[in-house]
């Protein structure tokens, strides 16, 4: 009897204390993106009216008839592969620096200056980046000038603009997942590569089947962050690019916010709506493959 009573108040703490947050989330997450899926079905003229006209999957048929849409999808997919990819490696190998015997003093400031630049507000952070990337009087180009090297096109280059939204968002967000893999790295079973290195294993085999094994649940959780985190880029694109120059930029998001401003709220919605859906399915995709080969 008292065990009982003892889990209904630990059960009533727990709601206690989870409450608050479920309340947030609901008021600011959840009905909001129902709201916004409401609105994608309705006509824009009346979208914000209190008995706006319900048009159906019409909005839906234009979107997916408008190439630019189609062309901004593609270019978004393909910019969240280079940018998951680029990040998880970068922010892997340093972790794997980082925990190493190869740096031990001035180890902590290293951590600081990799994550410094997650902390710091993203406009500011991508303003200071377009200057660096100006052609005219960029530090970049600058220093490439001084090395004999000819000049970056940057943002004002067709080829390049995707390149440089990449490194100034591998700037900003790789500190995060590296420290991710710290974690990882320091709850890992040290004994099991001292059995590797005894029975005759190279460093790259006790990477590659000892150590890279035990960093799944790392993986796994960086990596459904970051598809979320790219597929819905839109910060660096605003300050950066306005998704020029001609479209090389001009992401979901972005185009969706275009048509917004617009006043042409179904379609832009309706991309949102699809969007969503396609982080869903990418990001629960990877997951659950990343769950599946855990239990192999």
């Amino acid at each position: 009897m008292t065990a009982t009573i003892d889990a209904i108040r630990r059960g009533r703490i727990f709601y206690l204390f989870v409450m608050p947050f479920a309340v947030l989330t609901i008021l600011f997450g959840v009905w909001p993106i129902l709201l916004s899926i409401q609105v994608s079905f309705t006509a824009s003229a009346t979208a914000l009216r209190p008995e706006p006209t319900y048009v159906g999957f019409a909005n839906y048929a234009k979107v997916f008839a408008d190439p630019i849409f189609l062309a901004s999808l593609s270019r978004t997919l393909i910019y969240t592969a280079l940018s998951v990819v680029a990040n998880l490696a970068f922010a892997l190998a340093f972790a794997m620096l980082l925990a190493s015997a190869l740096i031990t003093r001035g180890n902590l400031f290293f951590r600081l200056a990799l994550f410094l630049p997650v902390v710091t507000p993203d406009v500011a952070g991508y303003v200071v980046w377009r200057w660096l990337y100006d052609r005219s009087f960029g530090a970049l180009n600058a220093f490439l000038d001084i090395v004999g090297l000819p000049a970056f096109a940057g943002l004002s280059g067709k080829d390049t603009a995707m390149a440089a939204l990449l490194i100034a968002e591998l700037w900003h967000h790789a500190g995060f997942y590296m420290i991710i893999f710290l974690a990882n790295l320091a709850m890992r079973d040290r004994s099991l590569e001292e059995a590797a290195h005894i029975d005759g294993a190279t460093a790259w085999q006790r990477w590659r089947y000892v150590i890279l094994p035990q960093l799944r649940p790392a993986l796994i959780i960086n990596t459904v962050y970051a598809l979320i985190q790219f597929l819905k880029t839109f910060t660096v694109v605003v300050v950066m690019t306005k998704g020029g120059p001609t479209d090389a930029t001009n992401f979901v998001s972005y185009y969706a916010y275009q048509l917004f401003d617009q006043g042409r709220y179904g379609e832009a919605t309706a991309m949102a709506t699809i969007l969503f859906a396609v982080v869903i399915v990418i990001s629960m995709s990877a997951y659950l493959i990343g769950e599946r080969g855990a239990r192999r």
